[in-house]
């Protein structure tokens, strides 16, 4: 009865227009003065105080003003001239880099909205140009934008390693080939629709262009293997390859690209902070309501309810896939991990889940409310970029979802996507 009370005031304040922070921290309230559990405000005050102080937290907001510098440092430009150089004379080839482009800025942001609205601007318009629809360039743009949330470094997985004591480096390593899937099932669909519509290439490039697209990238491109590397090699913690990720990015951006200006880095450090401000204060209250879950032996309840429908674990992950696809579409994934990690990690490991491959499923799954109404932040991003509307542009992507819900399912059916690196 408490942890029904607990979820319907949850839902109830979100349903009444407020903010998931303060929705999660009336329903907190709640449930402390409405069940005699011996709790007192003092819990609830300590925990917000005490949940973002962590060092592996502080990755986050490190990872958030890497992304914003190198989206506004030209760094995503050069990305896609390199993509372009090598793939854009194919068939759709347009389409291909500009998936190839999100995905190697995925591994630059960790963000998905970040990842759209820096490739977006550059990559739309270019599209269309060759043929796209305003709408199916958004939508592609949309579904490329929600690996920037699974592949490293990627800040839910951050989130999810800080609340389960789970190796972040490991979760890391373990959303790679998720990640490779996820962009390959992409380039398969907008080849496909390339041929389907007739969209030819650009005109094929010579090597001398491939290679001096290349030179002209290096220091974009050196970016991702000296953050992972670092982490993977035991030079530094994922926290430390944060920061480097920030002078690095300032380096090149500044200095070598020279498109970023003092003015400009200090509105992008502005722009970090209140991003991060903002997810810090969703994180503390997402983490009380978790707290409260547990106490209120919400995991208990949650394997007792699921086992009672069936025992099979191909069943009891369908429905905690579909569960998972619903609650991305109405809640902030930083809120959404948050809150599930606690309950979900037991349920999951109940039917011989690995915690590391359970944080990769169950990001991959929150990612597809980046193009789910009525949040779907990609899409709004996108369609805004693309001067089309969010609806045109949801319908658009439905190919892309189905594709991307069959990785997750892949990736929760085959352990060995996950943990194939995991010593």
């Amino acid at each position: 009865m408490d942890v029904l009370t607990l979820c319907l005031v949850l839902l109830g304040a979100i349903a009444i227009g407020l903010p998931i922070a303060y929705a999660l921290l009336l329903s907190s309230i709640v449930f402390i003065f409405a069940f005699d559990h011996g709790l007192s405000m003092g819990l609830l005050a300590h925990t917000l105080t005490t949940a973002n102080d962590s060092f592996p937290i502080l990755a986050v907001p490190f990872f958030i003003l890497a992304g914003l510098i190198m989206g506004r440092g030209g760094i995503s430009q050069r990305l896609f001239a390199v993509a372009t150089a090598w793939v854009g004379h194919i068939k759709g080839g347009i389409g291909v880099a500009a998936v190839l482009t999100a995905m190697f800025f995925s591994a630059i942001s960790g963000s998905g909205p970040a990842t759209v609205a820096a490739v977006g601007g550059i990559m739309i318009p270019e599209m269309v140009k060759y043929g796209y629809s305003k709408t199916f360039a958004a939508a592609l743009i949309a579904a490329a934008g929600t690996m920037g949330v699974v592949l490293p470094p990627s800040i839910p997985l951050v989130i999810f390693g800080v609340i389960t004591g789970t190796s972040i480096g490991d979760l890391f390593l373990a959303a790679i080939i998720p990640g490779l899937i996820m962009g390959a099932l992409l380039i398969i669909w907008v080849v496909t629709h390339a041929r389907r519509h007739g969209i030819e290439g650009t005109p094929k490039h010579s090597l001398r262009e491939r290679f001096g697209s290349l030179n002209q990238a290096k220091g974009a491109l050196a970016l991702p293997v000296i953050i992972l590397g670092g982490i993977y090699g035991g030079i530094f913690t994922p926290t430390e390859a944060a920061v480097v990720a920030v002078v690095f990015g300032t380096a090149l951006s500044t200095l070598l690209y020279r498109e970023l200006t003092l003015r400009t880095l200090f509105h992008t450090i502005v722009n970090a902070a209140t991003t991060s401000s903002a997810l810090m204060v969703i994180v503390a209250s997402a983490a009380v309501f978790a707290l409260l879950l547990t106490i209120a032996d919400a995991p208990t309840y949650a394997i007792d309810a699921l086992t009672s429908v069936s025992t099979n674990p191909v069943i009891i992950m369908l429905i905690i896939t579909l569960f998972m696809l619903l609650l991305g579409a109405f809640m902030e994934t930083i809120a959404a991990v948050t809150i599930t990690a606690p309950i979900l990690v037991p349920v999951m490991a109940e039917i011989g889940m690995d915690p590391i491959q359970i944080g990769v499923v169950l990001i991959m799954l929150l990612a597809l409310g980046f193009i789910s109404p009525p949040l779907g932040a990609n899409l709004f991003v996108a369609a805004k970029t693309a001067g089309t509307t969010s609806e045109k542009t949801f319908v658009a992507v439905l190919p892309g979802f189905a594709l991307l819900t069959g990785a997750c399912l892949l990736v929760a059916f085959i352990p060995a996507l996950t943990m194939t690196f995991i010593s």
